[in-house]
């Protein structure tokens, strides 16, 4: 049952006149409003331990605090978001909210984070809606906030002492001229984002845990196949495996999962997932756990329905294997980030030259100005940032981004791919239909690339073998 403001029962004796608009409301009681805020117990507050992320959630929030001086700067939790009706979306922080706070999978709807300037710095505070006296109405009858209906909202004091910094009541809260606020002003919103480039232990440390919950669901997935491919909506029977173990061990999933069978692997962003997993066909699963904290995983496997693959797609899953390795080769603290897609590159115009799908050679493929014939088969790119958001720093500079430089603390993802639509007229008959694509989470550390999700087989042979023994 979904419980809305509709649901709410009117704050007003029974005999009073109907409220325009509340056709499922419903009058309370004298009786009612006489007793409900009395015969409650004391609902003592237990003693709240600094969360792990607030000693790093509060250097990041000095690095904003220099970069900003002088100025009130206002980062909003956001609100919810209505899905249907009076339905809405699970609520979810924005990315910068959480990364400056440590609130994660818990944050408050409305909340807001202010730098209030103080000195040579700020004060940093965040405003949030106190928990609902059970003597007021609120408590009862407003079915969005009131505590009847979603349960307990966390105190000041608590949130306070659990994220290491000053709370007060959202009510105490006012827009201000000359406020910098997140997503209005273009300076603070890219510095917050490119803020994420390089992780911190602790973000890394969450990228392992979410990698590692990720793991398993893909193991939940190949233990299952052959009860999937009896289902006539397989791809959805995939994803709802999936969401299992990312809600159970996590938050849920850091982004829909693409669950695509046959022809479907040849579509990018396939989240329909509405499809049959046919035997003889690949399964491209594209899934990622985000963790309480918020940080997410991100990582594509494809597998042989059957169990194993035919010669074709054996042939054109390990060419996209090549790239990967090619680009995991390439990656280095020091080298620019565009240096690795173009690694992976070399390799997918290399292999569709030498399987006779270009007009052209593979060197003039690749030429950065007339070439690009081989891009009609991996149209997107080969990686991009990960961490509290799945495509994170998305509003970084391109300097900083495609064109910056990979150093110690960055996470990105390596996902090469061939896909060769079901109609496409360029490539043999034996082709046509098959998608694939390998995607694996990196760390950058000092010494050089940690495949964070090498732990999931990655070769034709070790799929395989993965897929026997789990359905064995």
């Amino acid at each position: 049952m979904s419980t809305s403001d509709s649901d709410t029962i009117a704050d007003t004796p029974a005999t009073a006149e109907p409220q325009e608009n509340a056709n499922r409301k419903q009058p309370f009681p004298k009786g009612f409003l006489d007793t409900i805020s009395t015969g409650w117990a004391e609902r003592p507050d237990a003693a709240p331990v600094e969360r792990a992320q607030a000693s790093f959630a509060a250097a990041r929030r000095r690095a904003v605090s220099a970069a900003f001086p002088g100025r009130r700067l206002v980062i909003p939790a956001g609100s919810l978001k209505q899905r249907s009706n009076d339905t809405d979306y699970p609520f979810r922080a924005h990315s910068a909210f959480a990364h400056l706070t440590g609130w994660g999978s818990d944050a408050v709807p409305d909340s807001v984070l202010v730098f209030d300037p103080f000195d040579d710095g700020h004060t940093a505070t965040v405003y949030l809606r106190e928990r609902a006296d059970r003597t007021t109405a609120e408590f009862y009858a407003d079915a969005t906030v009131g505590e009847f209906w979603i349960g307990p909202r966390p105190a000041l004091a608590g949130v306070a002492a659990d994220l290491g910094i000053a709370t007060a009541h959202l009510a105490d809260f006012a827009p201000a001229p000359g406020d910098v606020v997140l997503d209005a002003d273009a300076d603070l919103t890219r510095y917050v984002s490119e803020l994420r480039l390089v992780k911190d232990a602790y973000e890394i440390e969450q990228m392992r845990q979410a990698v590692a919950v990720t793991a398993r669901g893909f193991d939940d997935i190949v233990a299952d196949l052959p009860r999937i491919a009896q289902t006539p909506r397989g791809e959805r029977a995939v994803e709802g495996i999936f969401h299992h173990r990312a809600r159970v061990e996590g938050n849920g999933e850091g982004y829909d999962t693409i669950a695509a069978s046959g022809p479907h692997a040849c579509y990018l962003h396939w989240t329909r997932n509405d499809g049959p997993v046919v035997a003889g066909d690949l399964i491209l699963i594209d899934a990622g756990a985000e963790v309480d904290s918020l940080y997410t995983a991100d990582i594509t496997r494809t597998l042989p329905v059957s169990g194993t693959f035919t010669p074709t797609q054996r042939k054109i899953y390990e060419a996209v294997r090549e790239a990967a390795d090619a680009a995991f080769a390439a990656a280095r603290p020091g080298v620019t980030f565009r240096s690795v897609h173009e690694a992976a590159m070399r390799v997918i115009a290399a292999r569709v030259a030498e399987w006779g799908l270009l007009p052209v050679t593979a060197e003039e493929a690749l030429d950065a100005d007339n070439g690009g014939q081989h891009r009609r088969y991996m149209v997107h790119g080969t990686s991009h940032h990960l961490g509290i958001d799945v495509h994170d720093c998305a509003q970084a500079r391109r300097e900083m981004y495609y064109d910056g430089i990979l150093e110690a603390g960055m996470v990105f993802t390596i996902e090469p791919g061939l896909y060769f639509q079901i109609d496409d007229l360029t490539v043999p008959e034996e082709f046509r239909g098959i998608g694939v694509r390998i995607e694996d989470d990196i760390l950058m550390t000092a010494d050089g690339p940690e495949n964070l999700s090498a732990g999931i087989p990655r070769t034709a042979d070790e799929v395989e073998a993965w897929i026997a023994r789990l359905t064995a």
